[in-house]
């Protein structure tokens, strides 16, 4: 008991030392129940609250205790517990390490304990586009126990409760860096608060709710269905039609136009009322393609190589489309590009690559993150 006064007192002081270097993290902290424990080699988060091994805990400096707390609140304040989802933990916890190291040392007076985790590559990243990355390039990175414990056990928060509580936290922490004349968020925070909702639905999801919202009206539609991968057996009305650009631009390499295409199959699975006409498209436009649910496997082979721009294929669907049918394009590239001067006639989702452009940079329809 004695010993765990001794480190009470400890915490509070560098939680005191971090509201002078670091206003931004100390406020956060406020929100999260700091325990002390044996269950954990280290130090972890649940999400909610955060774990400290006390052993561990007195072989830091005192900078790498002001930064070992920052890494844990801010694992909790960006959600990187329930974004993981399915997603192979010790993998995704290299990523989210990644992200947060990054924000961490970019902070005078901050360091983190030996061994830990430092790419300044893919730091600027979000932890799903790291993840991809990860996945994909053979990167290694020593990580042997994670420290984002499951969601589980009773009483446990949900996601909705974590998300509105850690909103909460840091619009407090952003307007106490702002009395205190500090009032950016930390290198890295807003791209990481763009990607906070976006998890939670993947994208051929996220295609279905986008279609339900074109001109067509789709009578008796359950949007309860959303999310679940399910869709209706009848419509009620004509069928829709979807134009898909496939960019096939020198920026995208092998793997991505595979994953392009295996997306290309995935629509037409997933969604056998379509009509889907695809075009390949770099600074010219290939195409249309006519493809069916019937037989989704073979696609025409690839055509392209050359530079991006995306005015080629929207000039073909202008010319393509009749105005009678209902019609929606969707965009599979990385986003960089020439973009067309005037949106055209027709709603477009663009599904950007991980590390592409940036959501919020895309000129006219919706985005969404493929990852």
């Amino acid at each position: 008991m004695e010993q765990n006064t001794e480190l009470q007192r400890q915490i509070s002081a560098t939680i005191l030392q971090l509201r002078l270097r670091a206003p931004f993290f100390a406020t956060l902290t406020l929100f999260a129940q700091i325990e002390i424990t044996t269950r954990i080699p280290t130090a972890a988060t649940d999400g909610k609250n955060i774990f400290l091994n006390a052993n561990f805990w007195q072989t830091l400096t005192p900078k790498q205790r002001l930064g070992l707390i920052a890494h844990e609140v801010l694992h909790a304040a960006l959600l990187h517990v329930p974004r993981c989802g399915t997603r192979e933990p010790l993998m995704w916890n290299i990523a989210a390490d990644i992200v947060v190291n990054g924000m961490v040392l970019a902070q005078e007076g901050l360091e983190l304990p030996p061994g830990h985790i430092r790419d300044t590559k893919l730091e600027h990243l979000s932890v799903e586009e790291i993840y991809h990355i990860l996945q994909t390039q053979a990167r290694k990175y020593t990580l042997h126990v994670g420290d984002l414990l499951p969601m589980d056990g009773p009483g446990h928060p949900t996601y909705a409760e974590l998300e509105q509580h850690w909103r909460q936290a840091l619009q407090h922490a952003k307007t106490l860096a702002e009395m205190l004349g500090q009032g950016n968020f930390p290198l890295g925070m807003e791209r990481e608060l763009s990607h906070l909702n976006p998890a939670q639905l993947d994208w051929r999801s996220y295609l279905w709710r986008f279609l339900v919202q074109t001109p067509n009206d789709f009578q008796g539609f359950d949007r309860r269905f959303v999310g679940r991968g399910l869709y209706l057996e009848t419509l009620q009305g004509e069928s829709v039609r979807v134009y898909i650009a496939v960019d096939t631009s020198g920026s995208i390499d092998n793997k991505l136009l595979s994953l392009f295409l295996s997306e290309v199959r995935g629509i037409l699975q997933a969604y056998p009322h379509l009509e889907a006409h695809l075009y390949y498209a770099d600074a010219s436009c290939y195409g249309p393609y006519e493809l069916t649910s019937q037989d989704p496997s073979h696609l025409p082979k690839p055509v392209g190589g050359g530079g991006t721009s995306f005015r080629p294929f929207f000039e073909a669907i202008e010319k393509e489309h009749d105005p009678n049918q209902a019609g929606v394009c969707v965009y599979l590239t990385d986003g960089y590009g020439t973009f067309p001067e005037q949106e055209g006639s027709l709603p477009v989702l663009w599904v950007l690559t991980p590390g592409g452009i940036s959501l919020q940079t895309v000129p006219f329809g919706e985005a969404v993150r493929l990852v």
